[in-house]
């Protein structure tokens, strides 16, 4: 055994040495030569994601996809409607943890709020002071609307909104009073305290800053209340703002009858039409510090109108617009909504405000679009009590763009935001009672009826809560900083091209229900923790009957949040208390219906 071991272990030293003889005798290969290798290398994947790229991104804003939800990337795209809207609907009801809202008597005190800006940034103003609210733990005051701004509106609250339905319909999250006691304000030494937090505060300044100032004053003052609400927050706080946004805040009943009249005319024209909101007034394009080509005259008269801001910066006009920042042109909506695949004959519904340049700046939509309507023309007559108030003119057209079987806007301002959130989240509502779709479908006698059983509701509700259910409406965004460059070099190329190249860039931009994600811009305009995906099983299991039933409800941990939230710190948590007790019957039940929206704002 000695001497067979002895010739195994002599044998493996010979082959070891012989193999690392060899070994040296190898030619070493170049570094150069690998770092050329690897340079190649590199330079083929650059060439082969270069040709890529544009896929590359509409695959970046698909990060939940249901299955069987398309075959392709370059599957065409429905101009008027989402395939992929079936799966995902509005969910803004309270959590079980979320408390019911606490009593007057028991508040830290009294919340006052004097919104800013035109209509619908004061409506981001009431929906964040109503969340304010809530964080303080404090009595709202209905809020007060803006009467010093630059569009000189004297209208109330209560002349724009519902106000006792927008009371009622929050009594179970933020306890809301038309005025504060006289009790209460002949008890005070000092006047209410006035402040204004800075934009974008988080909760935690909330409780830090203001809470000690409410408990000491009982009555406080925010100013200037525009965006003063961070963006991201808990998520229960993010539903409230839905609850608050999407279904508190209802238009008077003039507003809405007038406004569903408008609608109704444009639906009695055609079976779809498209809205437009036009953002081209002298102030907004001075604003901007964009050029859009009219010479010296153009140059002079919005540098003067650009005086009114003594703090804006010096612009670049080309920069500005390579930057995407300057809003399209009355002609450029125009050739996008024709490349996209509108046909000459649709009808428009064009909203907007004076435009500078007036009929001339118009004249190239109106020879693109011959079917050219605004307000002024279907309304007539009727239209008069309106006109001395811009807010009131601005909620007629948000409820005819907001009814829309697609709409397009050419900037990005407050309206373009809340709209594009809205008429996402209102996509498959579950808080459609099923009292309503069956009655609308049954006839005039069921329709007649059921208003007579229902008397708080007018039959324009039911007609909304019908068209409503029918599903998910485009909401298309410019994509400006890739379209200013192709407008720009639009001469240079055929329709064809032209018309491929527009429909590439709006990809991600034409307003699917997975756009949201948690971060991307302003939460009015991205309500991601307001929509859900619906649950696999019962996907798997839904048919075309399924979709017009009745209000959709699903177990909680079935249900998949495109914005769900991280926990936060315990000071936070207690705002949503503990007390599960409580009656916490969500917006969307079907047996509360006058905490219910049925009609678009």
């Amino acid at each position: 055994m000695s001497v067979a071991k002895s010739w195994r272990f002599s044998t493996n030293l010979a082959l070891l040495h012989y193999s690392q003889k060899h070994a040296c005798q190898r030619n070493p290969i170049s570094w150069s030569f690998l770092c050329g290798i690897m340079l190649f290398c590199l330079g083929l994947i650059s060439l082969f994601t270069g040709h890529i790229a544009s896929d590359l991104e509409w695959y970046s804003h698909r990060f939940i996809r249901p299955p069987k939800m398309g075959s392709g990337h370059r599957e065409p795209i429905n101009i008027w409607k989402s395939k992929y809207s079936r799966f995902y609907y509005g969910c803004s009801d309270r959590g079980p943890d979320f408390t019911s809202a606490t009593p007057e008597s028991l508040s830290n005190g009294y919340l006052l709020i004097a919104t800013s800006g035109g209509l619908n940034q004061q409506r981001t103003g009431i929906t964040d002071g109503v969340v304010a609210a809530r964080i303080l733990n404090a009595t709202l005051v209905v809020p007060e609307l803006d009467h010093n701004s630059f569009w000189k509106d004297d209208s109330d609250f209560l002349n724009i909104f519902d106000v006792n339905w927008f009371i009622r319909s929050l009594a179970k999250d933020v306890t809301i009073v038309k005025r504060v006691p006289d009790k209460v304000m002949r008890s005070m030494d000092k006047p209410p305290y006035t402040m204004r937090v800075p934009r974008k505060s988080t909760p935690e300044y909330y409780l830090d800053q203001v809470l000690p100032i409410l408990l000491r004053r009982k009555v406080v003052q925010l100013t200037k209340f525009d965006f003063r609400l961070a963006s991201d927050l808990d998520e229960e706080l993010q539903k409230l703002r839905c609850r608050v946004n999407y279904h508190a805040l209802r238009f008077t009943k003039p507003i809405r009858e007038l406004g569903q009249q408008l609608v109704m005319k444009m639906r009695k024209m055609a079976n779809h039409y498209v809205a437009v909101h036009l953002r081209f007034e002298p102030d907004m394009l001075a604003f901007s510090g964009c050029y859009y080509g009219g010479g010296d005259k153009e140059r002079y008269e919005l540098g003067e109108i650009r005086k009114r801001w003594a703090t804006l910066p010096d612009m670049s006009p080309e920069g500005e617009r390579k930057r995407g920042k300057c809003p399209l042109t009355p002609h450029e909506v125009g050739l996008m909504l024709r490349a996209l695949g509108f046909k000459n004959d649709t009808f428009l519904y064009v909203a907007s405000g004076e435009i500078y340049g007036g009929e001339e700046t118009l004249q190239p939509l109106r020879e693109l679009f011959p079917n050219f309507y605004t307000k002024e023309m279907l309304a007539g007559e009727e239209l008069k009590p309106f006109l001395p108030f811009s807010s009131r003119l601005a909620a007629l057209d948000y409820i005819v763009c907001d009814e829309s079987d697609a709409f397009i806007t050419n900037n990005n301002g407050n309206m373009a935001k809340i709209l594009a959130g809205r008429r996402i989240y209102m996509l498959n509502l579950g808080s459609i009672p099923s009292w309503a779709l069956v009655s609308f479908g049954a006839g005039s006698k069921e329709l007649k009826a059921t208003l007579k059983f229902k008397p708080q509701f007018h039959w324009i509700d039911v007609l909304n809560a019908k068209l409503r259910y029918m599903g998910h409406k485009r909401t298309i965004r410019p994509n400006a900083k890739r379209l200013s460059s192709l407008f720009m070099a639009r001469k240079q190329m055929d329709w064809n091209t032209f018309e491929k190249k527009v429909k590439s860039c709006q990809r991600g931009f034409m307003g699917e229900p997975d756009e949201m994600r948690t971060g991307r811009g302003d939460f009015h305009e991205f309500p991601y923790s307001c929509i859900c995906q619906k649950p696999l099983d019962y996907l798997k299991g839904e048919s075309r009957s399924d979709q017009n039933n009745s209000s959709q409800q699903f177990p909680a941990d079935s249900v998949v949040h495109l914005g769900s939230k991280y926990g936060r710190e315990s000071q936070l948590q207690s705002l949503h208390g503990l007390n599960t007790s409580v009656n916490t019957v969500p917006v969307s039940s079907t047996e509360d219906h006058e905490d219910e929206d049925l009609f678009p704002d």
